[in-house]
């Protein structure tokens, strides 16, 4: 018998059983404008199924599974034999088969394949995002591996597939295999160019034997990685396959698993070469080369996965808020909580109309668009990933106590939020990037400034941000110690450019008015009186339960 005490009264529903693609409208317009019209309505049914599973309890519950039962390191069988094997909870493997089956990993053979595939990224990591990791890299190995024809048309295949397959087993007698990486150093860190593994060529022809220790492997348990290594002629890529054509494990003594802040359903780990069996990527001593746009492709996933996670957490705000009552009626009326979810909707749906169009510049990969998105990428990643941790901290604080409890997911997205800024070069990083194309790509710098030009003459307040840009831009003496500066304008002048031409006014207006008109504050909360808010969270609201 239920004691009076006991009846549970104005608590929020789960937010389970939605269609997390259809029900996001800054994804779904960005995915109809930039696709081709003809191949629409097939995009659209592929991302809404998708969605619907991403919506699912079923898959909620993956994600929480995944996260509770972290992957283990056995590194030695019962009888003392090294086997370095991770092992994962089942969630896992259904959340990474999911994301296999979806096509996560095939955009390179199909038109429109970055965009939808971006698209979906961005709706399956809602449900969790440490199995990206092993998707990211698999998608972003593939122009790496072009670099040599005999390996792409060996590999390209496998990493496209739709089947997964987690058996350690020679890639050849799988139907779909997994990518990994291994660049950095604990002596180098993001200096890979202090890389101290060392690559000796055997007789076979492009055949070499490596002898190291990476600080950070990505997704040890994968068929594959794309190492950095000192050959004779200088840092070099490597293809390093986890099991050799006759059956015979590679040298990949793992040594340990990273106790990572959050990211728990993925194993990062640091693993030692011993005279390990690689084929060499591209020429020798043109290492950074040959991986660059592999490291292009993930950093555009780390903004397409720090778009997610603030979606996922102001679609939970919002629904929160709609049915949460206090102080007389719904959280949602309150004037001041609808400013700050408005702020927060601001913030995610330029993160997910800019990560689009770079997506989309990928599939039209015209000279024009490579140039656009050789600097582009680099400022969304800083941006994006950056303003991440502040909205998964204010979105949380708006489920109040009970955003801090585990149950509500918001902990786990907040964990989360740090990673993006970190993976494949930290802030400091990209801005030095950035720098470098400003001083040494006049036809990068003239491409971002064309696309931010596009919206000329739109909104007073982005015509004079673009003019500041541009005198910061022309006085590049000392400029590194301004470097963050003029990224995060570089950032702001290119989202606000994107929702001029591309979102409703009631949203223009609110990013102008905040981010580009200088009428904002320190904190979520602080837009100006005078917006459109309840337009700007109509977009934002998910479907109810």
């Amino acid at each position: 018998m239920t004691a009076p005490t006991h009846t549970v009264t104005n608590q929020v529903p789960p937010l389970a059983g939605h269609d997390v693609y259809g029900t996001d409208t800054a994804l779904t317009e960005a995915v109809a404008r930039h696709a081709d019209a003809a191949r629409l309505p097939e995009i659209t049914e592929e991302l809404s199924l998708l969605g619907v599973a991403a919506g699912s309890a079923q898959a909620q519950k993956w994600g929480e599974e995944a996260n509770t039962y972290s992957p283990v390191l056995r590194t030695h069988d019962r009888y003392g034999n090294r086997v370095d094997e991770v092992d994962f909870h089942p969630a896992w493997h259904r959340l990474l088969g999911h994301a296999v089956t979806a096509g996560l990993t095939d955009a390179w053979s199909r038109p429109d394949g970055h965009l939808r595939r971006a698209a979906g990224f961005l709706v399956w990591s809602q449900v969790e995002a440490g199995h990206g990791c092993p998707v990211s890299m698999t998608h972003a190995a593939v122009p790496a591996l072009r670099t040599d024809p005999v390996l792409a048309a060996e590999w390209e295949p496998r990493l496209g597939s739709r089947v997964y397959d987690p058996r350690l087993v020679p890639a050849d007698a799988k139907p779909g295999a997994l990518f990994g990486m291994g660049m950095t150093e604990k002596q180098g860190g993001s200096d890979v160019r202090a890389n101290t593994t060392v690559a000796r060529a055997l007789a076979e022809e492009g055949a070499y034997a490596l002898t190291g220790h990476k600080w950070f492997c990505s997704a040890p348990m994968s068929d594959g990685f794309l190492v950095l290594a000192q050959a004779p002629g200088g840092l070099t890529c490597f293809l390093l396959p986890r099991v050799l054509p006759d059956g015979t494990r590679n040298v990949f003594a793992i040594q340990r698993l990273k106790d990572k802040l959050g990211n728990r359903s993925n194993a990062s780990s640091e693993v030692e070469f011993r005279d390990t069996w690689a084929r060499r990527v591209g020429e020798e001593g043109r290492g950074v080369a040959t991986i660059i746009e592999m490291v292009a492709a993930t950093r555009l996933d780390c903004a397409l996965g720090s778009a997610a996670l603030m979606r996922q957490a102001v679609a939970q705000a919002v629904h929160h808020a709609t049915y949460r009552s206090a102080f007389g009626g719904p959280l949602i009326d309150k004037p001041l909580m609808r400013n700050v979810l408005a702020d927060l909707a601001l913030e995610s749906e330029a993160a997910t109309t800019t990560a689009l169009r770079l997506a989309a510049a990928h599939d039209a990969d015209t000279e024009q668009e490579r140039h656009f998105r050789r600097l582009a990428v680099a400022v969304t990643k800083f941006w994006v990933t950056k303003r991440c941790p502040a909205v998964a901290a204010e979105a949380l604080e708006c489920l109040g106590g009970n955003g801090y409890v585990e149950e509500s997911g918001m902990p786990r997205i907040f964990r989360e939020s740090p990673l993006n800024s970190v993976w494949e070069g930290s802030g400091n990083v990209q801005a030095l990037d950035v720098l470098r194309v400003l001083g040494r790509e006049p036809l990068a710098v003239n491409a971002f400034l064309t696309e931010v030009g596009l919206a000329r003459g739109a909104d007073h307040r982005l015509d004079a941000a673009v003019k500041d840009l541009l005198t910061e831009l022309g006085d590049l003496d000392g400029v590194e110690v301004r470097a963050r500066r003029i990224v995060e304008r570089m950032a702001l002048v290119l989202q606000g450019s994107l929702l001029v031409r591309f979102a409703p006014p009631a949203v223009a207006d609110a990013f102008c008015a905040s981010r580009l008109g200088g009428d904002w504050g320190a904190t979520f909360g602080t837009l100006p009186a005078g917006l459109d808010l309840p337009a700007v969270l109509t977009r934002a609201t998910p479907a109810a339960p």
